[in-house]
């Protein structure tokens, strides 16, 4: 059964029994004027937890030993954006490194179009092996107005060095989240 209604003068079509419920979901892009893209697609946690563990390497620390989003001592990846989960599988391939990730979509962390809570932030320990990556691999920019390091991938994902960890903003391709991450 399909259903069609109109948002914004535009004639949306979407299937009743499919929704646009979960990540495999079709979304139909409206193009509204001055916006070019869909809503990224967004991952449970235990989506996302799985699709790390495929590809090994990858784990999570919570100081809280929990994944509720909305407990700061928690580290959730509960409405991440699976473009960032992809980029953090190819960051771990890419690297060869270890990596352990600190902070997701929990709330405790700064507001923002693209930010963590957006799902497209995630803050991963600073081992020397991912240190050594970031900083001989990417293009040191302008430190972040707090003094973090900053460096920007190929892909556009700016890597900004905390005081205890890498805070990572992966904006799957979008050169609007570059350009707000990079000033």
């Amino acid at each position: 059964m399909l259903m069609r209604s109109r948002v914004r003068g535009t004639l949306a079509t979407r299937s009743v029994a499919t929704g646009f419920v979960g990540t495999t979901a079709v979304l139909v892009a409206l193009l509204v004027p001055g916006t070019a893209h869909a809503a990224p697609a967004k991952l449970s946690h235990a989506s996302a937890v799985s699709r790390l563990n495929a590809t090994g390497g990858i784990g999570l620390s919570s100081s809280g030993g929990c994944s509720n989003r909305n407990n700061s001592t928690c580290t959730s990846l509960e409405q991440v954006n699976a473009a960032t989960i992809s980029d953090v599988s190819t960051l771990r391939n890419a690297s060869h490194c270890t990596l352990t990730i600190t902070g997701g979509t929990e709330v405790g962390h700064a507001s923002g179009t693209y930010s963590h809570w957006n799902g497209y932030k995630i803050d991963f320990s600073p081992t020397s092996c991912v240190s050594a990556y970031v900083t001989g691999s990417f293009t040191r920019i302008a430190d972040r107005g707090d003094g973090a390091a900053r460096y920007r991938s190929a892909a556009g994902n700016v890597y900004a060095r905390e005081s205890n960890h890498w805070d990572v903003t992966f904006c799957g391709g979008s050169t609007a989240c570059t350009s707000a991450a990079s000033s």
